[in-house]
């Protein structure tokens, strides 16, 4: 049988372009790929880039004061939105460039058209066309998702807060996930006035519990109204404000309100149930450890698969898709031991097992340390930072590293190298510290704080 293309990738998030390009331009094979909006997915376009962007904005506010505790004479000034969102979207219109330019020298056809399966090697375009391909992979990725709340469509999500006409005075933050968190750090160090709500006990589930206890402290101390145990009931429109009513029974009114309170993969309305491609209870695409399908010549990767949401996971994927399919490299896809910066205020990275998760699998030891750094001290801010080891007793081994502190994301890719290949305590132990900074206290820990 004869295909119109050798591969057909749906979706042109950075899995999906990043599979296209390199199955093009390295292996030879005959690619194209349909994208309904705009190219770059959720990363470049409505998440990480625009908000790491936001967040280096946000920073500037508290840098003026210990500039002046620095002892340099800087007057504070007034954030200009306009100035900064016109910047931002000339840069992610500079960065959708560039991905249509490697699709295009990669010899990529592309198609600006929603598609969907047809068959197990057939693929409709939204004017109708049909295409036919040896291999089709789905790499849709996922989108935000809002409670079923009266007046829910009052509210943004992190899709819109990169758009906003003007920066609100204050805003409700619904969620306590890292992109309710992050946001928060982001609109506070904005100047805008900031609530959280949260129906959970603690912010960050599923991470450190002293780790993110600290990031939900500092978050107090820096000005967020952070809330647990509480949800939205209802909204309703109050002038141009938004009347809150809280299950605590209180109501408030916000200029905005945004809800972060989970994302669901975008495999909707794909033709997946008509050709056999199973869904998991979360409706993603369940795939194996080659990212096939339940349809042999259907594979699926990224957040539409709901293994690991991270943009270099899903490229990842896709490089791990291509050598499998196109180069004759049966290559599985290696989720263990992955670095995580969480992009809050203060900084969380993380690689590896939690104090909790680790505790549960064997007997282990604590390192932590928790201090005012420095810079922060001289400049007389109470800040605090947190370095910490989970080890195993009994193979010494390093199994989580958790930091809370400016550039925590910097510092847990290096130390993610060491976990991965299973360093010991004693290997940390062996490294010279670098004097003075933070990350030192990582090589000078000697003396567990605890054992569990």
């Amino acid at each position: 049988m004869t295909f119109d293309y050798d591969l057909f990738v749906i979706g042109g998030g950075s899995g999906g372009v990043r599979a296209a390009r390199v199955a093009a331009g390295e292996a030879g094979a005959k690619v194209a790929l349909a994208e309904e909006d705009r190219y770059g997915g959720t990363c470049v376009i409505r998440g990480c880039v625009p908000k790491k962007l936001m967040v280096f904005a946000s920073e500037y506010s508290g840098m003026v004061g210990d500039a002046q505790a620095y002892g340099w004479s800087i007057a504070p000034g007034a954030f200009d939105w306009d100035m900064f969102h016109g910047k931002l979207a000339a840069e992610l219109d500079r960065l959708e460039g560039i991905y249509r330019n490697l699709l295009k020298n990669s010899g990529v056809e592309t198609f600006d058209q929603r598609a969907k399966l047809v068959d197990a090697h057939t693929v409709e375009l939204a004017d109708g066309s049909r295409k036919t391909a040896k291999h089709i992979l789905i790499a849709t990725g996922g989108r935000p998702v809002t409670p079923d709340v009266p007046g829910a469509e009052l509210a943004i999500t992190s899709n819109e807060i990169f758009h906003l006409p003007k920066l609100p005075k204050s805003i409700l933050i619904v969620g306590g996930g890292y992109i309710a968190c992050e946001f928060a750090g982001i609109m506070n160090g904005l100047g805008v006035e900031v609530t959280q709500f949260y129906r959970g006990a603690q912010i960050l589930r599923g991470f450190d519990d002293e780790a993110r206890g600290l990031v939900s402290d500092e978050m107090r101390k820096n000005g967020i109204d952070l809330h647990f145990g509480i949800n939205v009931l209802e909204m309703a429109r109050d002038g141009e404000a938004i009347l809150v009513k809280a299950s605590n029974g209180d109501e408030r009114v916000f200029d905005q309100v945004m809800f972060a309170t989970g994302r669901t993969p975008n495999a909707d309305d794909l033709g997946l149930e008509s050709i056999g491609v199973e869904r998991g209870r979360k409706g993603e695409i369940v795939v194996d450890q080659y990212s096939q399908t339940s349809v042999p010549s259907v594979y699926a990767i990224g957040d539409v698969t709901d293994r690991v949401n991270l943009t270099p996971v899903a490229i990842r994927e896709g490089m791990a898709f291509v050598q499998t399919v196109f180069k004759g490299n049966p290559t599985p896809v290696d989720h263990e031991l992955i670095p995580t910066a969480i992009f809050t205020q203060p900084e969380m990275g993380t690689v590896g097992l939690s104090e909790e998760d680790a505790a549960r699998q064997e007997p282990i030891e604590v390192y932590s340390t928790s201090f005012k750094p420095m810079q922060m001290g001289f400049a007389g801010r109470t800040d605090r930072v947190l370095m910490k080891l989970v080890v195993s007793k009994a193979t010494r081994k390093v199994l989580g590293c958790h930091i809370v502190a400016p550039g925590a994301g910097e510092m847990i890719q290096l130390a993610g190298i060491a976990v991965k290949m299973g360093a010991t305590k004693e290997d940390f132990d062996r490294t010279v510290a670098v004097h003075p900074t933070m990350a030192e206290e990582i090589v000078t820990m000697k003396s567990p704080v605890r054992s569990a």
